[in-house]
C-alpha cells in the first residue's frame, strides 16, 4: 500500500511556506518557502513546490482551507489560514 502524507501551507514571517508533515520521525520536515508577495500561491506553484520537495498530490486530491487564530481563544486575534492536501512520495520518503 502506498504511503501518503499531509502537505500544509501557511504564512510564516510574511511569506507562504509549504511543508510535508512526517510523523514518527525526528527528521526535519521538507519545507519550501515561496518568494514574493503575500498572494496565495497558485495550484501550479504549489505542485511545483511539492515536486522540488520530492512529493506530488495523490490523484483527485484537493486543497482544503482551515481558518485558525493567531492567539488561541481570542476572537479579536488575527486570522491564520492553513491549507492542506494529501501527497505521496516521488523519491522514496517514508518507504
Amino acid at each position: 500500500m502506498e504511503q501518503t502524507f499531509t502537505a500544509q501551507m501557511s504564512v510564516f514571517k510574511g511569506r507562504w511556506r509549504l511543508y510535508v508533515v512526517l510523523l514518527n520521525t525526528t527528521d526535519a520536515w521538507p519545507e519550501f518557502t515561496f518568494a514574493g508577495s503575500l498572494a496565495v500561491p497558485t495550484f501550479t506553484q504549489r505542485a511545483e513546490a511539492l515536486s522540488v520537495l520530492g512529493f506530488e498530490p495523490v490523484p483527485a486530491a484537493e486543497w482544503a482551507w482551515t481558518e485558525d487564530s493567531e492567539t488561541h481563544g481570542d476572537p479579536a486575534s488575527p486570522v491564520v489560514l492553513i491549507a492542506a492536501t494529501r501527497v505521496r512520495s516521488r523519491e522514496g520518503w517514508g518507504a
